[in-house]
């Protein structure tokens, strides 16, 4: 049996949301809910769950928010929504903030600013790893070879915009893959 609105206090609704905001991080927060609410509350059961999921799920938004709204609808109403909305996203706001408010303290300590500058160089590198290579695989074939230099130059020379030449190239490059495959077929 679910319980009646008036059942479930908003202080333990507003608490269960505010934790699994405060704590979770990724994915798997709709079964965390759901064990939260179903199986150790017995606030839903689990057909009202799935449905709120499903509907949660086919709004636009974000998937936890929709499906917090429609708990804490289904539960207080009104203040009940608003009231998980809350939990849900209350902790997250002043964590941001804090560590917002701590990185501008440390930034400007000169350690912090080399470490932000090697994790910038081993990025790069990461690319430019990831660029030769793609560039390697290219240049085993004239096609792709010319695609990849005509790219460069009106992008990287000539300071075309990206888009209208990678428009412009993707018809020649599907072309040539296109013909490659028959050909080798």
């Amino acid at each position: 049996m679910t319980p009646t609105r008036d059942h479930v206090p908003l202080a333990s609704l507003f608490l269960v949301f505010f934790r699994v905001g405060l704590f979770s991080f990724g994915g798997g927060l709709s079964g965390w809910i759901y064990r939260e609410v179903v199986t150790l509350r017995g606030w839903m059961n689990d057909d009202d769950f799935f449905s709120g999921l499903a509907l949660s799920q086919i709004l636009p938004g974000a998937n936890v928010t929709n499906l917090s709204v429609y708990i804490g609808q289904r539960l207080r109403g009104p203040v009940g929504a608003v009231c998980a909305l809350t939990g849900l996203v209350i902790g997250p706001f002043f964590a941001v903030i804090a560590l917002a408010t701590a990185y501008a303290q440390i930034a400007t300590m000169p350690w912090i600013q080399d470490a932000m500058s090697g994790a910038a160089a081993a990025a790069i590198g990461l690319l430019l790893i990831v660029a030769l290579k793609g560039a390697y695989g290219a240049s085993r074939k004239l096609v792709p070879f010319l695609i990849l230099m005509t790219t460069f130059v009106a992008v990287g020379l000539l300071q075309w915009p990206l888009v209208p030449v990678v428009l412009g190239l993707a018809p020649v490059s599907i072309a040539f893959a296109w013909w490659k495959a028959s050909s080798d077929a």
